[in-house]
């Protein structure tokens, strides 16, 4: 019988060097609150059952953000590693028990309960599935010598987002061979699956305010996008 336990894997150990300042982005004010906390919200008044939190700053986490907000479903925290497959083997790994997993980058401050419910939903019917939004612009792939090579048709280029969600034994026996083997590119979740061909991964619309905070432009967007909200 299949384990119906739903665990979010949030991920707040990077750097966020690309932001500048002394603060790592997902500890970065918006509108008086860390980045991190708007995800964690979202997961706490979700269906989910638990969420393990990847961080290098757990004291800071616990009493500025699980504590101060009441956020009771972060049961666990586990060390960020060097690469981001570290820190999502190590949130398998303290997120025992469960059927499912969602892992969301903790920068990503804009999730909604309607991504998470459609998350949950696709997760349960093709065991594998990522949120993201059609490329709106024209994309080329480029040759080895900056020129234009290809240009892909554009209904068929997503750009991809979080949370992606996998049935747990499937993504854990993936990120297992991950790293085993250590191999380069990886850069989410769904690279793994489809490294090792563990399973087709579905597509689940997201949306174009789910940004990742990276640069310092994207704070302002940000603000923007809380402020037309009133959050």
């Amino acid at each position: 019988m299949q384990n119906e336990k739903i665990t979010a894997i949030v991920l707040a150990g990077g750097s966020g060097k690309r932001l500048g300042g002394s603060c790592k982005k997902q500890y970065r004010s918006l509108n008086d609150r860390p980045v991190l906390y708007y995800s964690l919200k979202a997961f706490q008044e979700s269906p989910v059952d638990e969420i393990v939190l990847v961080t290098n700053e757990s004291e800071y986490c616990k009493k500025e953000i699980i504590e101060k907000y009441n956020l009771s479903k972060v049961i666990k925290t586990a060390s960020g590693g060097k690469e981001r497959y570290d820190s999502v083997y190590a949130g398998l790994l303290a997120a025992e028990d469960c059927g499912y997993v969602l892992i969301h980058d903790g920068a990503r401050p804009f999730i909604t309960q309607d991504m998470i419910r459609e998350s949950i939903d696709a997760v349960k019917k093709y065991g594998a599935c990522a949120i993201g939004v059609p490329a709106k612009d024209t994309i080329k792939i480029a040759d080895e010598e900056g020129f234009a090579g290809q240009t892909p048709k554009r209904e068929r280029v997503w750009q991809i987002q979080t949370p992606q969600s996998f049935s747990y034994k499937l993504i854990l026996e993936a990120y297992q061979q991950i790293m085993r083997e250590k191999p380069k590119g990886i850069t989410d979740d769904a690279m793994v699956v489809e490294y090792g061909n563990y399973a087709r991964v579905r597509l689940v619309m997201g949306s174009y305010q789910n940004i990742k905070i990276t640069t310092p432009e994207d704070l302002v967007i940000a603000e923007a996008f809380l402020n037309s909200a009133k959050l």
